[in-house]
């Protein structure tokens, strides 16, 4: 069992195709955090793992105003939060996000905010610029130890 991967992603379809795998293998309880600069492709990610997780191509806007985004699907509800606004950690938990740690899965952009109170079963993946493209390197722990090479 591996607990990292590197993937190329030489573009926008790629990078949702990336997130439709990850949607397909979520459950209630994961947390995946999505780690890169601004127009990394988080968002994008997101969006595919969201369309997995629903069964339908969904409209889903970046959280960046509302914090977070919820969707139904037939495992549950998904959490998608973008965390770059908050001040301190403490704002996360006022959301609820410690309750969506246990019954929902989790997508959270920015989760350097929530300093140090992650899940330790998470599946970190980072984003970066790589040619034309980006690269995502996801870094397994915990129980995503077993689900990486389903990716």
């Amino acid at each position: 069992m591996a607990d990292s991967l590197e993937i190329e992603l030489p573009d926008a379809a790629a990078t949702l195709a990336l997130g439709r795998r990850l949607g397909a293998v979520l459950t209630p309880g994961d947390v995946v955090c999505l780690e890169g600069g601004l127009g990394a492709g988080k968002t994008t990610l997101a969006r595919g793992a969201i369309a997995a997780w629903t069964g339908r191509e969904e409209d889903a806007p970046s959280p960046t105003y509302t914090l977070v985004q919820t969707y139904e699907g037939a495992n549950g509800e998904l959490w998608h939060c973008d965390l770059y606004r908050l001040k301190h950690p403490g704002e996360a938990w006022e959301l609820g996000l410690e309750d969506a740690f246990a019954y929902a899965a989790c997508l959270i952009e920015w989760p350097e905010r929530l300093a140090g109170a992650l899940p330790r079963a998470r599946l970190d993946i980072t984003l970066a610029p790589y040619g034309e493209g980006r690269r995502a390197r996801l870094a397994a722990h915990g129980a995503w130890r077993d689900k990486l090479g389903t990716l």
